[in-house]
This record gives structure tokens, C-alpha cells and sequence, in this order.
């Protein structure tokens, strides 16, 4: 075997000398665009679902990113096209591919009037921000006002991916003083309402949600897009578990804050239901968060009186206490709906008494 070929091999991993991956090597170095652009999107179509050609292919990192940085926006498409594939599930390459350069393009791409590209260019930054080795260089960049605007102006799919990187960006906590700025919560409050709220697309919603719930600014945010606080109860009552847990939390941090402004409004918004169903049926961060909120809702600036530590447990307790069989998801929704109910048709009792004795004054 010759030197050069000999190198090939240690290049590709040292798992075999595969002709077609050599044939693809010396082809995305050729000096001719259309030979690159082959070679990249049989890359795009060996890594798709391949840990062994992402490995043995990811010597062709440097040639794809220098393909990013052409004037040719069909070898941008398949370069970008055959990262993204490279990236996927392969920590390394999601590594060498920033290393490479590849950032500065990526963010030329989120700008462009093109859709695809820009499509492209979101989901490549959301696998690439995935690496926690990744996310610093990324966030130094100007990736994260782009990715808002996108949030805000991109077709469906890349306002999805944008959200999924803002949320793999905000587990550095700095980078949300960046982001709150940006005022991204009415976008996401848009997102929110138009996916399905047991997706994997209203998890990241909520979860960055909840994190700019922490600032006073978030909050204001929050309660001033329309349909904002609603649509965070919409997903307590009907999100997955993760969902749910992100979305009490939001309300509970609101409530915490400041009592008086938000228990009213979190109360209009008929949080009750979806907050009694959790203390039965979420994750045990959620009961706990559940129950705290429960307390808060019940007690108002006027009443001394708090909830006593026990009684929402007695209430929960008695509820569980009272379902058999293996329906007991379905018997808890109906017992807790008509506890519900029953407290609804009181308070509306109570109301009416108290107009009656206005009227009678």
C-alpha cells in the first residue's frame, strides 16, 4: 500500500479501507465544485444514519466548511446538508466542525433571503450547540440575535430548531440576560399556542420560558403577549410531564415574586384544575411545585389564614384513596373535575349572596 493511501486509512479511523468512502475523500479535496458537491452529498447520504461513516468520514470537516464559505449556493446547500449529518450524535465532529470555522458562515447563512439555507443554518446550530464544548464559542458570536429573529420571522420548522438551540444556549445562565432583551416571549407564546402541547417543541418552549420567568422583565413580558399566561396554563393541563413541570414553575416563580400582581390573573386564567390534576399525576418536582402554588392561589393579601402544610395532602390522600382498579389516570381526572366544580358552583354562590347583600344595603 502506498504512503498517501496508508494515511487515507489512519484518517478514516482505522476501521477498514472502505473504496467508496476513499473515492469520496479525494473527490471532496478535488479542485473541480462539481466533484465536491457530489462527494458532499453522498457524505450527506452515508452519515445519515451511519456512526461509522460519520467516524471514518470525518476527515472531509475541513473541505465541507471551506465549501460553506463559497459563492456557490448549491455547494453551501449539499456542504451544510452533509455537516448537519456529520454533527448527529458524533460529539467529536460537532467539536471539529466549530473548530474548523465553520460559525462565521453558518451565521451568514441565518441571514440570507434564502429559506432553506437559513432552515439548514438553524438546524445545523442546534446540533452544533448541543456540545457543551460548543456552546461558548456559539454564544460569542451573533448567533443568538439571529436565532430570536428567526424565532420571530422563519418558517415553521427553523422557528422550532431556533428555539430548541435558544434552549440548549440558555443553560448558560448569562446568556439569558442576552436573550430577554431580544423579546422572544411573545414569539415563543406563538409557537407555544400553534404546536401540539404534548410535543417535544412546547417542552423547549416552556422550559425557556421558565427561565425568563426569573427576571422581573420576563414576567412583564409574559403577562403583557396576548394570551401569555393562558397558554402556560394551557400546557399545565395538557403538556407532557416535562412540559407540565415547566409551566407550574413558571406560574409558581410569577407568584412568588409578587402575590398581588399575578395571583388574580394566574386565578382568571383557571389554573386551579390543572394544578389539583398534577398534585396527582406529575413528576415529583411538579406535585411539589403544584401544591406550593395551590397554597399561594388560596391565600390572599386580605387573609391572615394560610393553608395549613397537610390539607392540600389530606385532599390529595383522599382522592387517591378513593380510586381502584387500573383506570386510575381517568378516575382522578373525573374526581378531581368534580371537585373542581363543586368549588366553582360555590364560589359562584358565595358571589351572588354577596351582591344580594349589596343590593339589599
Amino acid at each position: 500500500m502506498a504512503s498517501s493511501e496508508i494515511g487515507l486509512a489512519c484518517a478514516l479511523g482505522g476501521g477498514g479501507w472502505d473504496a467508496e468512502v476513499t473515492s469520496i475523500m479525494e473527490r471532496i479535496r478535488s479542485a473541480d465544485v462539481g466533484n465536491r458537491i457530489q462527494a458532499a452529498r453522498e457524505i450527506r447520504r452515508l452519515t445519515k444514519t451511519s456512526p461509522r461513516h460519520r467516524r471514518q468520514l470525518s476527515g472531509a470537516v475541513g473541505p465541507l466548511v471551506s465549501m460553506l464559505q463559497s459563492d456557490s449556493l448549491e455547494s453551501g446547500d449539499a456542504a451544510i446538508l452533509a455537516l448537519l449529518n456529520l454533527a448527529v450524535r458524533d460529539e467529536s465532529n460537532k467539536i471539529k466542525i466549530v473548530e474548523a470555522g465553520a460559525l462565521d458562515p453558518l451565521i451568514h447563512f441565518l441571514q440570507s433571503t434564502n429559506s432553506s439555507l437559513q432552515e439548514y443554518a438553524t438546524a445545523a446550530l442546534l446540533t452544533l450547540s448541543a456540545s457543551s464544548i460548543n456552546k461558548p464559542t456559539i454564544s460569542a458570536s451573533d448567533a443568538i440575535p439571529l436565532l430570536v429573529r428567526i424565532l420571530r420571522d422563519g418558517n415553521q420548522q427553523a422557528k422550532i430548531d431556533a428555539v430548541m438551540a435558544l434552549c440548549n444556549l440558555s443553560t448558560i445562565p448569562e446568556n439569558l440576560i442576552v436573550i430577554l432583551p431580544l423579546q422572544p416571549i411573545p414569539s415563543l407564546i406563538c409557537l407555544l399556542k400553534s404546536c401540539k402541547k404534548s410535543s417535544r417543541t412546547a417542552e423547549r418552549c416552556s422550559a425557556l420560558l421558565e427561565s425568563l420567568a426569573s427576571f422581573d422583565e420576563g414576567r412583564t413580558a409574559l403577562t403583557a403577549a396576548e394570551g401569555g399566561v393562558l397558554t402556560v396554563v394551557q400546557v399545565l393541563e395538557e403538556g407532557s410531564l416535562r412540559s407540565r413541570e415547566h409551566a407550574v414553575g413558571t406560574l409558581l416563580t410569577m407568584c412568588e415574586s409578587d402575590h398581588c400582581r399575578y395571583r388574580e390573573l394566574i386565578l382568571k386564567e383557571g389554573a386551579i384544575p390543572g394544578l389539583l390534576e398534577l398534585t396527582v399525576q406529575g413528576t415529583p418536582k411538579s406535585q411539589v411545585k403544584a401544591r406550593s402554588l395551590l397554597q399561594l392561589l388560596r391565600s390572599s393579601r386580605h387573609e391572615r389564614a394560610e393553608l395549613q402544610a397537610d390539607a392540600l395532602d389530606s385532599i390529595v390522600c383522599n382522592i387517591v384513596s378513593n380510586i381502584d382498579g387500573d383506570d386510575q389516570a381517568g378516575k382522578a381526572k373525573k374526581m378531581l373535575a368534580e371537585m373542581v366544580q363543586n368549588s366553582m358552583e360555590q364560589s359562584l354562590r358565595h358571589l351572588q349572596q354577596r351582591a344580594f347583600v349589596v343590593r339589599s344595603e
